[in-house]
C-alpha cells in the first residue's frame, strides 16, 4: 500500500491497526468463552430473538442461519435476522441473537441512524472499491482531481463507519433492556451479555479509528504531493 513510501502516515495508523487488533482479539475470545456456558433456562438463541421481537409486537421478521463464524446480522431489506448459532442455549449466542433482535426494533420503530445508514452503505461501498485505486493513481500522474475523488470517496465509507457506532451501541442497548424485562436470563448471565457486546462493540469503534486515521493519512500525502 502507498503508505510505505510515507512513514509519517505509518504513525498515524499504528495505534489504530493496534486497537483494531486488540478488538478482534478481544471479541473472538470473549464469544468463545461464553459459548461454553449454557443459561440456566436453557433457552435456544433463536427463541430468545422470537421472545424479544413478540414482546415489542414485531412481527414479519425471518429468523435463517448463516455458516459464517460471527455472521450474525439483521437484513433490513428482507427483513430477516440471521443467526450464527441459532439453537445454541449459550450465553454468549443469546447476547449476540437478542442484539441482532435489536436491530429488528430499531427497523421497525423507524430509528433514524438504522435508517440513516441503510442509506449510506451504497455509497460507502461504492467508495470503498474505488477510493484507493483512484487516490494511487492520481499519486502517480500527480492528477489533483483524482485525489480529490479519492478522499471523498473515502470520505463516505468514514462516514459510514461513524453512523454505525450509535446503531450498534443502541442495539445492544437494547437487547441488554430486553433480556433483563424478559427473564430469559439470570441477573449473573446479563452481566456476561453485557462482556460479550461490549467486547463486540470495541470492534466498531477500531473500525471507525482505522478509517478515520487512514482518511487524514491521505489528506496528508495528498498535501505532500501538491
Amino acid at each position: 500500500m502507498f503508505w510505505l513510501f510515507y512513514p509519517e502516515t505509518l504513525l498515524l495508523l499504528l495505534p489504530a491497526l493496534l486497537l483494531a487488533i486488540y478488538a478482534s482479539y478481544k471479541v473472538r475470545s470473549i464469544y468463545a468463552k461464553y459459548l461454553q456456558v449454557p443459561t440456566q433456562r436453557r433457552v435456544t438463541a433463536a427463541r430468545v430473538a422470537e421472545e424479544i421481537l413478540a414482546r415489542a409486537g414485531v412481527h414479519g421478521v425471518k429468523l435463517e442461519g448463516t455458516t459464517r463464524p460471527l455472521g450474525d446480522h439483521y437484513d433490513p431489506r428482507s427483513k430477516t435476522l440471521r443467526l450464527s448459532a441459532p439453537n445454541s442455549v449459550s450465553v454468549a449466542a443469546v447476547g449476540v441473537a437478542a442484539h441482532e433482535a435489536g436491530h429488528a426494533l430499531q427497523h421497525a420503530q423507524g430509528y433514524a441512524p438504522l435508517a440513516l445508514r441503510s442509506a449510506v452503505v451504497p455509497v460507502a461501498s461504492f467508495g470503498s472499491q474505488l477510493a484507493f485505486p483512484l487516490f494511487f493513481i492520481g499519486l502517480i500522474f500527480r492528477a489533483d482531481t483524482l485525489l480529490n475523488v479519492g478522499i471523498i470517496l473515502f470520505a463516505a465509507a468514514v462516514l459510514f463507519t461513524l453512523i454505525t457506532l450509535p446503531v450498534e451501541f443502541n442495539a445492544s442497548r437494547r437487547a441488554v433492556a430486553a433480556l433483563g424485562q424478559s427473564g430469559l436470563v439470570t441477573r449473573e448471565e446479563l452481566g456476561a451479555v453485557k462482556e460479550v457486546l461490549t467486547a463486540a462493540a470495541l470492534t466498531y469503534v477500531a473500525a471507525a479509528a482505522m478509517a478515520i486515521m487512514q482518511l487524514l493519512s491521505m489528506f496528508l500525502i495528498a498535501n505532500r504531493r501538491r
